[in-house]
C-alpha cells in the first residue's frame, strides 16, 4: 500500500524549529527592555542625594578649614611685618643715638689733639723750671692724655662698628619688607578666595537643607572620612576637659534665654550661638538621641536624653548626622548649624530641658556653669 505521509527528515525541520525559538526570545526579549527599567552601570538615583549631600557637607568643613588655615597664615604673615617693622624702627632710634655718641667722641678726641698739639704734647706745665730738670718727669706728665686719647679712639671704634653692624641689619629690614608686603598680598588673596569659595559651599548647604524640609524628608547626611577624622579629634579634645562640653567651639552668644521680642511667640526658650552656616554642632553630653524635627518653627532639629535625665536640643540646623536611638559621646558631631525654621540669620539654637518636648526650657547659661562649661 502506497504511503499517504513523507517521513520527517531532521535534517530538514531542525533549523526551522531552531529559527522558532530565536524569534520567541527575541519577542521575550523585547517585553522585558520595555516592561523594566535598564540597569545602570552607576549608582541608582535614590542613592544619588546622599551622594550630593556627603559632598557639600566635607565640601563645607573642608573649605572652612582651609579658610581658617588662610586666615591663620595671613595674620601670622601680618604679626611677622609688624614685628620686622618694630625692630626697624627701634634701629633707626638706636642709630640716632649711636651717632650722637659717636659726634661726642670725636669732638672730646679732637679738642684733646688741639691742646696736645698747643702744648707741644705736655698739657700739663711745671709750676716752675726744677720739676722740669727731670725728663722723666715730663714724659710722666703727657702719659694720662695719651691715654685717655687712646681710651676715646677706642670707644669710637666700638661705636662706629655698632653702627655699621645697626645699618646692615636695617638695609636688611628694608629688604625684607618687601618680601613682607609681597607675603601680605598673596597671603590675602588666598583668604578672600578660600572665603569666596567657602560663602558659596555654605550657600548651596543652606539650599540643600531648605529643599529637604519642603520635600519633608531631612534624612541624616553621611559623615565624610575626613569630616570624620577632624569629629574625632574634637570629641577627644572634649572629653579630655570633662564630661560637659560647649555645642559649639567658635561662636558669639546672641539671644539669651527668656529674651522678648517679634521672632518668638512668648518668650526665648534657649540660648543663640551666632556661627556661620556649616560649624559641626557638638552633643554637650554622652547620651542618646530620642527626637529630630524637619520644618517647623526650628526647622532642622534634634534632642539627646543624657544619662542624669536631662534634655539638650540643638535647632536651626543646616544637616544632622545622627538618627532617633542614637548613643551620642560628649563633643561628637551631631550636625552643621544653619539657618533652618525661624530663623533670621545662621546661629545654632541650644536649649536644656526637664523632657523631649517643646516648654520645658530651663535657662541653659548656668546649668552649663554648674557643670564647669564656661560660654
Amino acid at each position: 500500500m502506497r504511503r499517504l505521509c513523507l517521513p520527517i527528515r531532521g535534517p530538514r525541520l531542525l533549523p526551522k524549529a531552531g529559527a522558532v525559538v530565536l524569534a520567541v526570545l527575541c519577542v521575550l526579549c523585547s517585553v522585558c527592555a520595555l516592561g523594566f527599567p535598564s540597569l545602570r552601570s552607576g549608582q541608582p538615583e535614590a542613592a544619588r542625594p546622599p551622594d550630593r549631600a556627603s559632598r557639600v557637607t566635607s565640601e563645607v568643613l573642608r573649605l572652612t578649614e582651609e579658610a581658617e588655615e588662610a586666615r591663620h597664615r595671613y595674620e601670622e604673615a601680618q604679626r611677622t611685618a609688624r614685628a620686622h617693622q618694630a625692630r626697624a624702627r627701634e634701629i633707626g632710634r638706636r642709630l640716632q643715638g649711636r651717632r650722637a655718641v659717636s659726634d661726642t667722641l670725636r669732638e672730646d678726641l679732637g679738642s684733646a689733639a688741639r691742646a696736645q698739639y698747643r702744648t707741644s704734647g705736655f698739657t700739663t706745665v711745671p709750676v716752675d723750671e726744677t720739676e722740669a730738670e727731670d725728663p722723666f718727669e715730663l714724659m710722666a706728665l703727657q702719659l694720662p692724655d695719651v691715654r685717655r686719647r687712646a681710651r676715646l679712639a677706642r670707644m669710637l671704634d666700638e661705636e662706629d662698628r655698632k653702627s655699621r653692624s645697626l645699618v646692615a641689619e636695617k638695609e636688611e629690614l628694608a629688604a625684607l619688607k618687601a618680601g613682607d608686603d609681597e607675603a601680605g598680598e598673596r597671603l590675602q588673596a588666598h583668604v578672600r578666595t578660600a572665603e569666596a569659595r567657602l560663602t558659596a559651599a555654605r550657600s548651596e548647604l543652606n539650599t540643600m537643607a531648605q529643599a529637604a524640609i519642603d520635600s519633608g524628608h531631612c534624612a541624616p547626611f553621611p559623615l565624610g572620612r575626613a569630616a570624620a577624622g577632624g569629629a574625632g579629634k574634637d570629641q577627644a579634645v572634649a572629653q579630655a576637659n570633662g564630661r560637659w562640653t560647649r555645642p559649639v567651639t567658635s561662636y558669639q552668644l546672641t539671644a539669651g534665654f527668656g529674651g522678648v521680642g517679634a521672632n518668638w511667640a512668648s518668650t526665648h526658650s534657649g540660648q543663640d550661638f551666632a556661627v556661620p552656616s556649616g560649624t559641626p554642632v557638638r552633643a554637650i553630653g554622652a547620651g542618646t538621641v530620642v527626637a529630630t524635627g524637619c520644618g517647623g518653627a526650628f526647622g532642622i532639629s534634634l534632642v539627646v536624653q543624657h544619662d542624669d535625665g536631662w534634655y539638650s536640643q540643638y535647632a536651626h540646623l543646616a544637616a544632622r548626622f545622627v538618627s532617633p536611638g542614637q548613643q551620642v559621646r560628649a563633643g561628637q558631631w551631631i550636625g552643621l548649624s544653619g539657618t533652618t525654621g525661624n530663623s533670621t540669620g545662621p546661629h545654632l539654637h541650644f536649649e536644656i530641658r526637664t523632657s523631649p518636648e517643646f516648654g520645658s526650657a530651663v535657662d541653659p547659661v548656668p546649668w552649663l556653669n554648674e557643670r564647669g562649661v564656661r560660654l
